[in-house]
């Protein structure tokens, strides 16, 4: 009996389903959340000290941190949002995964990973504290706190909109069956067990996802036929990615060159893939310096491919499956988001078995997501908020099992606040609109502080921690106004034909400026640290171990090189 039912089925609790998950695809999903937990189970064993709670301990190769790097990112907020932007705004979309991504990764790789890895932090909000003292690393760690959680929210809310829609799941029975078990695993092997399964998770998802846009380039007869199609359906350019950019109203997007290039290609994406916890975390647990600096290389080299099983699906579905709105909008008026283009995509093509791989691939995208997100978490509130309060008022140091205690709780504390927050994402017109105004928020500011950090010596702690305050109240204080006067979006972003994601690029630059303005000018005016007390933490007074005993094939900037070039060539064939 078991199969895909084509036609709409109304479930008990009055959710339409567009399909009915038959045995085959049944045991698939649960063959895979037997396997999640019973590597979680496996890895207790393994997880005794901070180090390997909290980092791994440290033991990574290149390719596995590599492999989860990327994997972490490669949440259900990525594979349904993406999708959804790619079906909101064309091509344009591929640009978060492009310029969006890879000169940032590379940028990590080769030039930060040294001091990150040199200083043997713990965290970002760690390295932080080494370089500037608590205040500005009690800043980092709570905003990011607060991020992470709603982030999390985010990647609930998208597991849980793929189980309502494909199989007719009432949305608050999919969020707590799915977060409890991704808190079992993290809870018992920590970020051991989250990087094991996120290497795994990255396999399924590709071996799911990629059936959607092969099955669908064939039907509608490859890319001209999509592009022929898209044209039909649509008025506007979604095909190109540069050509359109020289004016807002040019492009779906409603955006121009100088918000992709300066805000997102710099500010937001390098702010992302060089400050967030959440990817530096895994990075930071590689067995040694080569390899924290290749495994970034690694993870651009995936990313420039993630496009194929991603932004191809959303573009098909304009092709195939034109009219769907706002999640907003389908939320007043019952009917379907774009926010569901995916699992509906996966809906139309894929049968018994291949359905369940499918969902299989998201509900291990989800988990990847969510386990990024708590494991980060756990790492910050234990080390960065958690351990100065405790020393603070006891004045001394916890042992190493108290923190794994504490990191332990938090995770489990931690999911039922996220819990909390995936409700927050049904009033944005589409997730990575939601998402993109978070890292405007505190991604953005945060890159000012730390590369200044890196690469200034006469940086101080007061220029740190009050150009931190400054760029994040600064980006808030842009998204109220904006609210309250919808106006100001013309003055934020430079034009009255500027749309919601033009406004999220030009307020993480204006607030990135304000905060290196504010940084350099209070730097000027206090006291700089001794450059005895910068060794390990700033370029400039800090040895950096040479390779050039190596192979060029063995050095990392030799593959930085290759990746980069690739990245060049795929701007050219998308023009």
């Amino acid at each position: 009996m078991g199969g895909l039912v084509l036609s709409l089925s109304v479930v008990a609790d009055g959710h339409s389903s567009i399909a009915t998950l038959g045995w085959a695809d049944l045991l698939i999903i649960g063959l895979y959340f037997a396997l999640v937990l019973g590597i979680g189970y496996y890895l207790v064993h393994f997880t005794k000290t901070g180090d390997d709670f909290f980092l791994a301990g440290r033991k990574m190769t290149a390719w596995i941190a590599g492999l989860a790097f990327i994997s972490a990112n490669l949440g259900s907020l990525e594979l349904m949002g993406w999708a959804a932007s790619a079906y909101q705004y064309g091509i344009l979309a591929a640009h978060w995964y492009w310029i969006g991504a890879i000169p940032a990764m590379l940028f990590l790789g080769i030039v930060m990973m040294p001091f990150y890895y040199i200083s043997k932090t713990h965290s970002v909000p760690g390295y932080l504290k080494l370089r500037y003292g608590e205040a500005a690393s009690m800043l980092s760690a709570i905003s990011f706190a607060f991020m992470t959680v709603l982030m999390s929210g985010v990647n609930m809310f998208a597991m849980a909109l793929v189980m309502k829609v494909v199989v007719g799941w009432n949305l608050n029975f999919s969020i707590w069956v799915s977060s409890i078990t991704v808190m079992i695993y993290v809870v018992l092997g920590g970020l051991l067990s989250a990087i094991f399964n996120e290497v795994l998770q990255f396999m399924l998802i590709w071996l799911g996802a990629l059936l959607v846009p092969i099955i669908g380039l064939i039907e509608v007869g490859g890319w001209s036929g999509m592009v022929a199609k898209i044209h039909q359906n649509v008025s506007g350019d979604y095909t190109h990615m540069w050509s359109t950019l020289g004016h807002y109203t040019a492009n779906p997007m409603g955006i121009n060159w100088i918000g992709i290039v300066f805000g997102l290609g710099f500010v937001i994406s390098f702010g992302y893939w060089t400050t967030d916890f959440l990817v530096v975390q895994r990075v930071l647990s590689a067995r040694d310096l080569r390899s924290s600096k290749m495994a970034p290389i690694i993870g651009a080299g995936f990313k420039m491919m993630v496009p194929f099983i991603v932004i191809l699906p959303g573009l098909l579905g304009l092709a195939v499956m034109p009219g769907l709105v706002g999640q907003s909008t389908a939320t007043a008026t019952g009917g379907a988001s774009y926010n569901e283009i995916l699992p509906l995509m996966m809906a139309r093509y894929l049968g018994p078995g291949l359905l369940g791989l499918g969902i299989t691939a998201l509900i291990a995208g989800f988990m990847s997501g969510m386990a990024g997100n708590v494991s980060a978490f756990a790492t910050v509130w234990t080390y960065d908020i958690y351990r100065p309060i405790h020393n603070a008022l006891t004045r001394r140091d916890a042992s190493d099992a108290h923190y794994v205690r504490v990191g332990r709780w938090t995770t489990f504390l931690g999911v039922i606040v996220s819990i909390g927050t995936a409700y927050l994402v049904e009033q944005s017109a589409s997730i990575m609109d939601y998402v993109q105004a978070l890292f405007s928020f505190f991604i953005a500011p945060l890159f000012g502080t730390i590369i200044l950090g890196m690469l200034w010596k006469r940086m101080t702690a007061a220029g740190g921690f009050w150009g931190l305050l400054a760029g994040m109240g600064s980006s808030i204080g842009m998204w109220l106004w904006v609210r309250l006067d919808p106006a100001a979006l013309s003055v934020i972003a430079g034009s009255p034909d500027a749309k919601a994601m033009a406004e999220d690029m030009y307020r993480a630059l204006w607030s990135w400026i304000i905060c290196v303005v504010v940084t350099v000018v209070v730097s000027y005016l206090t006291k700089p640290k001794p450059e005895a007390e910068l060794v390990g933490l700033v370029r400039g007074c800090t040895e950096i171990p040479s390779e050039g005993h190596l192979p060029l094939t063995k050095k990392p900037i030799f593959w930085a090189g290759i990746v980069f070039a690739a990245f060049v060539v795929l701007q050219i064939i998308f023009w």
